[in-house]
């Protein structure tokens, strides 16, 4: 019986450590998989994010995704939840919850970080406190800032193109990822 019990708990946590790991990324531009993990569908924005005064995708508009941060991104059609003017980073990061370290997280916002100071930014190499709450482990944790682009950002909703549940409120995808729907 014990074996039988031991056999069973080894598999166990033999699916959950596979189930766990990073997948191939689908291409070159893809960072790492985020689809297992658990994303905040919070509406909410910081609340000194400039609005959007006339972007190329208004609320209430539809556009196509032409990267993808997370699998069933890629081509998944997007409405526009809301259109924001701020410096998007690139960052890599390891969660406080001790998850395994994050690399290239596309995108967490100036008004996201405590060493960012009005609008100007942040270097390639700062490290910077993280105060998002895109991801479980994100608030509070430690990262540095791989790249930085001044551009319009947009919190989203889409169904992935591989099936998975309706993403509600995803934070951000920037302008040059989205394209007209045809």
């Amino acid at each position: 019986m014990n074996k039988l019990i031991f056999t069973l708990a080894f598999l166990f946590m033999f699916v959950l450590i596979s189930a766990c790991s990073n997948s191939a990324p689908e291409e070159e531009s893809h960072e790492m998989d985020h689809s297992t993990m658990e994303h905040s569908s919070s509406g909410a924005v910081p609340e000194d994010i400039t609005i959007s005064e006339n972007p190329a995708f208004p609320p209430g508009s539809k556009a196509i995704l032409n990267d993808g941060h997370m699998d069933g991104m890629k081509g998944a059609e997007a409405t526009i939840v809301g259109a924001y003017e701020t410096n998007a980073y690139a960052i890599t990061y390891t969660p406080t919850n001790g998850g395994e370290k994050v690399e290239n997280h596309k995108w967490v916002v100036q008004e996201e970080i405590d060493e960012a100071k009005g609008d100007e930014a942040l270097d390639p190499g700062t490290e910077v406190t993280i105060t998002a709450d895109h991801m479980e482990g994100m608030v509070g944790a430690t990262g540095v800032i791989n790249s930085v682009e001044n551009t319009t950002v947009y919190m989203i909703d889409y169904t992935p193109t591989d099936g998975g549940d309706k993403v509600i409120n995803h934070k951000w995808v920037t302008e040059e990822e989205l394209s007209d729907k045809e």
